[in-house]
Formats: C-alpha cells, sequence, structure tokens
C-alpha cells in the first residue's frame, strides 16, 4: 500500500506558495460559492424529505471539494457520467438549482417527467448524463462515451464519478480494462468516502489503496485528499490534460467522509462510530478552504457568512418555487417514448384518460428507499 496522498492545503489553510495552482482569485472565490451552495441545496432538500415534501434524497455532505475540484478542470463541452452524489457538479455547470428541485418533486417542470427516482437528474444542455441507481453502471457508461468521442476525433472527454462500493462491482473491472485496452479519453473518479452505506471500505477490498488498482489496467492511479480542493483539482487537471492528448485514462482516488447519512433512509450512527464523524467533522472542506480563502485576504469572516446566507435564501426560494409545480399531466406518461407514437400505444393513451387516470396517492404506500 501507497502511503503517498496528494495534498495542498494544510489543515489550517495554509499552502506553500509553489503547490498553489495556476487559479486566478475568481476561480478560487467560483469553487467557494458552488461548494457553499452545494451545502445549502443539500440542507433544503433533507429538511423536504423530513417533512414529507418528498421521498429521498442522497445528501453529499462533506463531499463538496471532490466535486468542485475535479469537474473545474473540465471544459464545458466534456461530459460527465455521475453518480448519485454529485450536485456540486451540476451546480458548477451551471444547472439552476430549482431544476434539480423539480427532479425532486417529479413536477411537470422535471425534465424527466416525474418517471425518475428523486435526485437522479439529467441535464442534457449541461452534459450531464442521467443518474441511475444501479451501483458501478456509469463507469462502463463512462468509457464508452469516452470511446464515442475518440471516434468522433475531437478532443472532449469524460469524468465518471462512483464510490468505494462500486469497485467490487462488475462494471468497475469492465469499464477500467476497456479504457485501459483501448485508451479511453476517460479520468474514472473514485470518490472513497469509506462507508458504502453500513460497509466500510476494508469490507470491499484487501488493498485499501484503491488508486493501485489502476495497475492492473495499464493507467495511472493517483491518490488525492479529497477535502482538499486545491489538490483535487490539480490531480484532475493533469488527468484530464492526459485524456485530451490521447494517453488515456486515469484512476483518481478521492480519500474524504461521508459526514452525514447515505440517504435520507439511512441512520450512520448504527453502523459508524461518533467519535468517529466527529473527527472527520473537523475536516470539513468548506471550512477548510475558508481558512485558505481568509490567509489569501480573498474574503473576510463577514463575507463568508454573506456568502452562507445567501446560498440558503437562494435554495429556499428555489424550492418553494418547486414545490408550488403541478405534477405532470398523466397524458405525458406516453410522450417521448417513440418519435412516432404507434397505434397501439395511442389506443393504451385514450382508454386510460377514459378512465380517468389520476395522481391519486396511496397514503400506505412507503418510498422504496
Amino acid at each position: 500500500m501507497s502511503d503517498q496522498l496528494m495534498t495542498v492545503l494544510g489543515a489550517d489553510g495554509t499552502v506553500k506558495r509553489k503547490d498553489r495552482p495556476e487559479l486566478s482569485d475568481q476561480d478560487l472565490l467560483f469553487l467557494h460559492r458552488t461548494m457553499v451552495r452545494t451545502r445549502a441545496l443539500d440542507e433544503r432538500a433533507m429538511t423536504l424529505q423530513r417533512r414529507g415534501a418528498i421521498g429521498f434524497y442522497v445528501p453529499s455532505f462533506g463531499e463538496e471539494a471532490a466535486g468542485a475540484g475535479s469537474a473545474f478542470a473540465l471544459e464545458k463541452e466534456d461530459w460527465i457520467v455521475p453518480s448519485y452524489r454529485q450536485p456540486v457538479v451540476a451546480l458548477m455547470r451551471g444547472v439552476a438549482p430549482e431544476a434539480m428541485f423539480d427532479n425532486c418533486f417529479g413536477n411537470e417542470a422535471d425534465n424527466a417527467r416525474g418517471r425518475q427516482m428523486p435526485v437522479h437528474y439529467t441535464f442534457r444542455e449541461a452534459n450531464f448524463c442521467s443518474i441511475s441507481s444501479p451501483i458501478g453502471t456509469q463507469i462502463v457508461q463512462g468509457a464508452g462515451v469516452a470511446m464515442a468521442m475518440a471516434y468522433r476525433k475531437d478532443d472532449r472527454v469524460a469524468m465518471t464519478y462512483f464510490g468505494d462500493g462500486a469497485t467490487s462491482s462488475n462494471d468497475f473491472h469492465s469499464g477500467m480494462n476497456f479504457a485501459g485496452v483501448f485508451r479511453a479519453p476517460c479520468v474514472f473518479v473514485c470518490i472513497n468516502n469509506q462507508w458504502a452505506i453500513s460497509l466500510e471500505v476494508s469490507g470491499q477490498t484487501g488493498n485499501p489503496d484503491i488508486s493501485e488498482k489502476a495497475v492492473a489496467y495499464g493507467m495511472p492511479g493517483v491518490r488525492v485528499d479529497g477535502n482538499d480542493v486545491l489538490a483535487v483539482y490539480e490531480a484532475s487537471r493533469a488527468a484530464v490534460e492526459r485524456a485530451r492528448s490521447g494517453e488515456g485514462p486515469t484512476l483518481l482516488e478521492l480519500l474524504t467522509f461521508r459526514m452525514g447519512p447515505h440517504s435520507s433512509s439511512d441512520d450512520p450512527s448504527r453502523y459508524r462510530p461518533g467519535e468517529l464523524e466527529e473527527e472527520w467533522r473537523k475536516k470539513d472542506p468548506i471550512k477548510r478552504f475558508e481558512a485558505f480563502l481568509l490567509r489569501e485576504e480573498l474574503l473576510t469572516e463577514s463575507a463568508i457568512k454573506a456568502i452562507h446566507e445567501e446560498a440558503q435564501a437562494e435554495m429556499a426560494e428555489a424550492a418553494r418555487a418547486a414545490e408550488k409545480k403541478p405534477l405532470p399531466q398523466v397524458s405525458s406518461l406516453f410522450d417521448d417514448v417513440y418519435a412516432s407514437q404507434p397505434p397501439h400505444v395511442t389506443e393504451q393513451r385514450e382508454r386510460l384518460l377514459a378512465e380517468g387516470g389520476t395522481h391519486e396517492a396511496d397514503e400506505d404506500a412507503a418510498f422504496p428507499l
């Protein structure tokens, strides 16, 4: 096992000048604001779920730096093939929070028309592929998207995200092996938050250094401090450059910690030591980055407070707007299925509407997750 962990920021925000990535002050402030907005979005969505307004949510508490630093290394034309814990990437790509809440409510403005699970976004305009629930499927999809870019002979790359638990899936081997053999322009980002729901990483692999698995597939593997947004960016920038230049894929392991539950249906206190959670809360990636920004005199304490308050207000307003929207029309169930609707589907649609199909809810029905 390698003891090397790529780090730029100290726990108190200090950084050696020579190690600081070449990011402008504007870039640094954008990264910070996006991380703060993500935390506010997650908090608002969890509140909505707890009061029964939405059925399910997957927060990314503690993982904001991993998503922000990696995605910022991409160009806007590059493709994202995400897992369900990267809302920060969607926000970074310019997706409106209201559109994300639309998905959580499954309302008529939801671009999946209420057919997808909550927090399983898809945003074509942002090159943000649909999230799917089966563990690891996006790894193969990411390799495939990357190969499509290679066949088209453009210089776009794909970045796909997954957790430590997904490295036990067949798709991890299939996707990594395929990408390594064909030198796919793909960056594989394993966000190792150390727990796949209740199973810790030691139950997934005999080698806790996931980045070392890259060797078997003929690609570099880099282990990075996932709570250090500058280190994540620097490692991701190098991996993206490698992919774009035709040198092939890279596996990034971003070591972080899931500060909240796996989902709104999970209680981590049942399987995770409280002192471990407290230890990692002291390593909060947002506070760590803020310590750096304060040292660099890019922000003041009052400015940081204002940014957090602004983000909270933004997400509250976006949630209110989404909650007011009605559910999709029942007739929309038959839309977007065929380019030209065949007669038997038209017949089914007319029969359902004639029978008075509605959105009446079963009060006893429980959300499956």
